[in-house]
């Protein structure tokens, strides 16, 4: 599955409004984290980052340091204005607002409960998953003409040549002309029957790239 349950950390390391910077940045290199979620009587009203605590405080040789740690409270410096996620999201809306917001997580409630949060390293062991980068095989980028049925071709190709498809991916091309690139993720270490069969059938291969003449494909 590929909902923000399924990649989320269920463990979620808060602090208070009052706790002070210097608590904050203790509690993200105890635990290797980055995001803590504020909480105010239980409830979430805040996101601060390891970032923004040290925005807020002097420099590291400063001597006025140590007593600015003290003194600054997370709930001066968080951010208030908190984006969040349910569990049952797809991971790609997650993605999508934490890329829009320019964020780094999203706290993840349940009605009016905490009940885990989601980082970008999450998203990008998700991505990982969806395109199978684990799993033995090959890459193939294919051009896409914008109709109805050309996957499904391209399905067809892989079928009647006994090769699995392990992940698909379709995009538009970044130079927008009107077609899409399929990134294929195929059960066969040896894809170059794949790429002729698909280049006769008039789906242009992008990747893998050719070699020198006379060695055909990486």
């Amino acid at each position: 599955m590929l909902l923000v349950w399924d990649w989320m950390a269920r463990e979620v390391v808060t602090v208070e409004t009052g706790t002070t910077a210097a608590e904050a940045l203790a509690l993200c290199r105890k635990h290797g984290i980055r995001h803590l979620p504020v909480l105010e009587g239980g409830r979430l009203v805040g996101v601060i980052s390891d970032r923004d605590l040290r925005s807020a405080t002097p420099a590291l040789d400063d001597p006025s340091r140590a007593e600015a740690l003290e003194r600054i409270r997370v709930g001066d410096e968080m951010l208030r204005d908190v984006v969040t996620a349910c569990p049952e999201d797809p991971v790609e809306d997650a993605a999508a607002a934490m890329y829009e917001g320019k964020i780094g997580c999203l706290p993840v409630v349940d009605g009016d409960d905490l009940v885990g949060i989601v980082t970008s390293s999450n998203l990008m062991r998700a991505l990982a998953r969806l395109v199978g980068v684990h799993e033995p095989g090959s890459r193939l980028e294919v051009t896409l003409p914008d109709r109805p049925g050309s996957l499904a071709e391209i399905a067809g190709i892989m079928r009647d040549a006994g090769v699995n498809i392990v992940s698909v991916l379709v995009a538009p091309r970044p130079d927008g002309a009107g077609q899409r690139i399929a990134v294929l993720r195929l059960a066969t270490i040896d894809p170059r029957g794949i790429v002729e069969a698909l280049e006769e059938a008039g789906y242009p291969v992008l990747w893998p790239p050719e070699t020198h003449p006379g060695e055909g494909r990486a």
